[in-house]
């Protein structure tokens, strides 16, 4: 059989603004070797032509530049989400509308625990639900006998009930920022940030890094990309040891693991040097299928949380400033320190305040040192206003931007959060670009389902779960949307040489879809259907329904 594969489509968005449309590409050793119409393509030889797409539409493999891979394990918690959702093995998990159906479903979990064993549930928010805020009042009526703890939708906070609240002791004369107090002065159940998380997670068994490094979960987030047209993911971030590594490569390096995934050091997790150290020492660890070797620092929390930094006039509600998970002058130290010795940097900020203290560390580095070809992300990065953004292309900053946070959080941050002036300027895609900012757009899965289609559809619409359009100057077009979910977040991560485009020379990565986002009308971009993928050259139809 020819190793020459020519995969012949209806057409071929290829993100190339040389050649931008086709019908033919041409594949050898995974690689694209040309593409064009079928004369552009029958000098090359001897080949296999591939028909299968002729009535179909192929589109660059689309990048997910900010996801986290226990997306796909999860489930093994009770989801107990506002929105309706799809596990990876195709189970519908229908939204939970009231602190009354949150509070059912969980009693319904307790059927399948052992004795003594830990509820623990995830995808909660109660900016959602009307009436009191739930507290650990409301999971006692979970149960009084087990620890019961609730992961929010965001994971920067956490809500357990009194028995867990007792298990480490967290009291009235706790001194420790993130124990939230009841009005009767005492811990209400309500817990911000990881220092008063950590405690809980480690006595109940609440491990992140083992949900992202087991073979099930690693598999199971890759049918998730590998049905949604996702080809290149990312894991922001992770604590990466020689164990899971190996698990890492021993399953991206499977022939039928359909995607790449990019592993991202999670920088507050050792002091500065040794980060510098552990990520060199990663990144030689790479594969064909796995990078390593970048860097995460995550600064402040969430804003639906109530834990971002904010800057004045703060939050719409009254709640008082969010948390820093690390101090600004520790940031700016961490930053220098990176961008000395050249590792690739992605800075969470959500809060304008978190923005500005990112913004001011870069800029000081930069200062001493010039960092050629830095590309520090900034990840969210939700409220950066014109200034921002016109220091952030000083600056060389690129941003990864949330838009889903538009449809899920738009009518609440609107109303509750930050109010209508500044919830018009969120995940602000047109400025960015008009300032000349490298950007991508993401999902954060599992915070919001990973679904490009969906995420550029938000960026072109910027339309509520509520109907409402947030900030219609902020629209970007169909063609910019595709863009930032290829390869605008393939540059963000330093791979836009071999990935993010259909042209000579890159990998053969592809998104197999049923209509063009560039042809259809821009309401529709969310409803395309996704056929599957072809990574490398291999062909990968879709197998599961999109979580």
């Amino acid at each position: 059989m020819p190793d020459l594969r020519i995969y012949k489509a209806r057409k071929i968005v290829t993100m190339n603004p040389q050649r931008p449309e086709a019908t033919h590409v041409a594949v050898r050793g995974g690689r694209i070797v040309a593409v064009g119409d079928a004369k552009d393509v029958e000098h090359l030889g001897v080949a296999q032509i591939d028909t299968r797409f002729a009535e179909k539409v192929i589109l660059p493999g689309f990048v997910e530049g900010h996801s986290h891979l226990f997306a796909g394990s999860i489930w093994t918690f009770v989801y107990i989400g506002y929105y309706e959702r799809t596990d990876p093995d195709g189970r519908v998990w229908s939204g939970l509308r009231s602190t009354e159906a949150v509070v059912s479903r969980m009693k319904q979990a307790l059927e399948n625990l052992a004795d003594g064993e830990p509820l623990i549930a995830w995808g909660f928010d109660p900016i959602y639900l009307e009436g009191p805020r739930a507290d650990r009042k409301v999971f006692d009526l979970v149960s009084t006998e087990r620890c019961v703890a609730v992961i929010h939708s965001n994971f920067h906070l956490m809500t357990v009930n009194s028995r867990t609240l007792n298990l480490v002791n967290y009291t009235a004369d706790s001194d420790i920022e993130g124990i939230v107090l009841g009005e009767d002065g005492h811990p209400n159940g309500e817990l911000h940030e990881m220092a008063v998380m950590f405690p809980i997670m480690r006595r109940l068994n609440i491990d992140m890094a083992s949900l992202a490094s087991n073979t099930q979960g690693i598999q199971a987030f890759g049918r998730v990309c590998n049905s949604v047209g996702v080809t290149t993911a990312t894991d922001l971030a992770g604590n990466y040891n020689p164990e899971n590594v190996a698990t890492l490569t021993a399953t991206t390096g499977e022939a039928d693991f359909p995607i790449r995934l990019v592993c991202v050091l999670n920088a507050l997790l050792q002091p500065p040097e040794e980060t510098v150290g552990k990520a060199r020492a990663l990144q030689l660890l790479s594969t064909d299928r796995l990078r390593l070797g970048a860097v995460k620092i995550i600064t402040d929390g969430s804003i639906q949380g109530f834990t971002a930094r904010m800057r004045a006039p703060g939050y719409l509600n009254g709640a008082s400033n969010g948390l820093w998970n690390i101090a600004p002058d520790q940031l700016a130290l961490l930053v220098d320190i990176l961008l000395q010795n050249g590792v690739y940097t992605h800075i969470h900020v959500n809060g304008d305040e978190a923005i500005q203290v990112a913004i001011d560390a870069i800029d000081e580095s930069l200062t001493k040192n010039s960092a050629v070809n830095h590309r520090t992300v900034l990840q969210h990065c939700q409220l950066a206003d014109h200034t921002q953004f016109r220091k952030m292309a000083d600056l060389n900053i690129c941003a990864n931007l949330f838009s889903n946070h538009i449809y899920y959080f738009g009518d609440q941050h609107r109303t509750i959060t930050i109010g209508q002036e500044r919830a018009e300027r969120m995940n602000g895609c047109r400025s960015a670009l008009d300032f000349g900012i490298p950007i991508a757009i993401h999902s954060d899965a599992p915070i919001t389902p990973l679904r490009p289609l969906t995420t550029a559809w938000a960026a072109v619409m910027r339309q509520t779960a509520g109907g409402e359009i947030l900030g219609a100057d902020e629209r970007i077009s169909p063609y910019e949307a595709l863009h930032a979910i290829t390869l605008g977040p393939a540059y963000t991560l330093h791979l836009d040489h071999e990935i993010g485009s259909i042209e000579p020379g890159k990998q053969a990565d592809f998104a197999i879809v049923e209509d063009s986002p560039l042809d259809v009308s821009p309401q529709k971009i969310k409803d395309i259907d996704v056929w599957g993928t072809v990574i490398g050259g291999s062909v990968h139809p879709a197998q599961a329904i999109p979580a």
